[in-house]
């Protein structure tokens, strides 16, 4: 929250390499593999990113990549793509997901990006959101992967899914974070900005659209306390995550729009944060699971009829 508060590229950056690639290997690693990674990732002598989204796969991912592994004695073989990986054209470790052609489940890679034949990165340019963030599209092409770089406990997609929900969960506190920069910019322009001789802070209707940010922004810190307090009790479940990213994330879009709003033509000008803030927040609101698929996590669990395959 508190690294968002200020820029959401630079969250997006740790969460992609602290919680997505750091959490594949603690969660799904085994305890050599976590020896080997964890502590140069910890000090960042080591950076990741994580490969799950594909050119023609995002919200399907559970059921259906195109991203093949297929194994030769001690070596797996992956080919296939993966589109929107965050730190990927730098990175030094990739964690990639793949369809075992054998039993046709998920399964997870550690991929040592400098050192492996067939692996690529093109950097996908022209981005209006999180342009600190460097996405890529990955192509592996005959990528030859030890077995003792194959995530020992990653099997299934619903251990890709113990990742995710962690994760989501974060996304939770860094949309929170962009609300409480986006006030923060919109209440300080609002007391400089003069308009008929007075600041626009005197303004009923200003003062109206301030009050709804901090609305927001205070009903995201409370949820999300609450999910704190459910992750520290070990209660934290996927419709928890999913509610808290779906909600969250659309506050923020309302709130940063007000505040663009209460700027007039300068929200939309780099120049100032407001644009900034307003970017990314249409960026969060789509990685980690579109709205649509929180909501139904949700009702599935609300229900307990699952609305989708």
């Amino acid at each position: 929250m508190e690294i968002a508060r200020t820029d959401a590229s630079f969250c997006t950056f740790w969460g992609v390499h602290s919680g997505l690639a750091m959490g594949s290997i603690y969660l799904d690693g085994s305890e050599e593999q976590k020896q080997k990674w964890l502590p140069q990732m910890a000090r960042y002598e080591k950076i990741g990113c994580f490969g799950l989204t594909e050119p023609l796969v995002g919200s399907g991912a559970s059921g259906g990549l195109t991203t093949t592994a297929k194994r030769e004695g001690d070596t797996w073989i992956l080919n296939g793509q993966k589109r929107w990986i965050g730190n990927s054209t730098w990175c030094d470790v990739s964690i990639i997901w793949a369809r075992d052609l054998a039993d046709n489940q998920v399964k997870g890679f550690i991929v040592e990006n400098k050192s492996t034949p067939g692996f690529s990165v093109e950097k996908i340019e022209h981005k209006i959101a999180l342009k600190v963030v460097q996405n890529g599209q990955i192509t592996l092409k005959d990528v030859r992967v030890p077995e003792a770089n194959r995530l020992q406990g990653g099997n299934s997609f619903r251990d890709t899914a113990r990742v995710l929900r962690m994760t989501r969960y974060m996304v939770g506190w860094a949309s929170t974070g962009i609300q409480m920069g986006a006030f923060e910019a919109t209440l300080k322009y609002a007391q400089e900005r003069l308009q008929f001789g007075k600041p626009i802070a005197s303004f009923q209707m200003i003062q109206d659209l301030l009050s709804k940010m901090l609305a927001n922004l205070t009903a995201c810190q409370c949820l999300m306390l609450r999910l704190a307090q459910l992750d520290d009790e070990g209660k934290l479940d996927d419709h928890h995550a999913a509610l808290a990213k779906a909600f969250c994330t659309a506050k923020s879009r309302e709130t940063v729009a007000w505040g663009r709003e209460v700027l007039g033509g300068n929200g939309i000008v780099a120049d100032y944060d407001l644009a900034r803030f307003f970017a990314d927040a249409e960026a969060l609101y789509s990685y980690e699971g579109t709205y649509q698929m929180q909501n139904l996590i949700v009702g599935k669990a609300i229900t307990g009829h699952g609305a989708f395959v």
